[in-house]
């Protein structure tokens, strides 16, 4: 980690990182049309424990979006979304919605550089792990990033938002 691969083109999520001085490596791999987990198979082909690979799930809490970002070897826990913020109610995001606000399409959601950043809670198991992989902002694209570093990069809240 610390050097900054080249990949095919850079993207918001690559350039957000970049601006900040935040150290990263781009982990880009061959992706398969579809394949039905985006983040195993990234972990997979990266050769990475499936637990160091996050995704990135947009979810309306109390009628505001927010970035959930969990590990792929399990699910958002909802309510545990919501209270993690203070508020009543979460719901997944409507897809379309996701993919307008955050300027990336599905498989490919970054919490980094999206078009209309929203607040991003991390799972507090990123916390466990010396870097983890999350979407680098397309698909067949994952950044390596120290958990601390991606946290300061999102101004995220870590909470315990994974579900089995």
């Amino acid at each position: 980690m610390g050097r900054r691969s080249a990949i095919p083109r850079s993207t918001p999520a690559l350039a957000a990182l970049s601006a900040a001085g935040i150290p990263f490596t781009a982990r880009p791999y061959q992706h398969e049309q579809g394949v039905p987990s985006y983040g195993l198979e990234a972990a997979t082909a990266l050769g990475v424990p499936p637990a160091q690979v996050f995704k990135t799930l947009m979810a309306s809490v109390d009628g505001s979006l927010v970035a959930a970002v969990v590990p792929v070897t399990g699910s958002l826990d909802l309510k545990a979304l919501a209270a993690a913020l203070g508020k009543r109610k979460a719901v997944m995001a409507d897809p379309a919605v996701a993919q307008r606000r955050t300027g990336y399409v599905l498989g490919g959601i970054s919490p980094l550089g999206q078009r209309h950043p929203s607040p991003v809670v991390v799972d507090e198991s990123a916390l466990e792990h010396p870097a983890v992989f999350v979407s680098g902002g397309q698909r067949g694209l994952d950044i390596e990033v120290a958990p601390a570093d991606l946290i300061a990069a999102t101004r995220a809240l870590t909470a315990p938002i994974a579900g089995p």
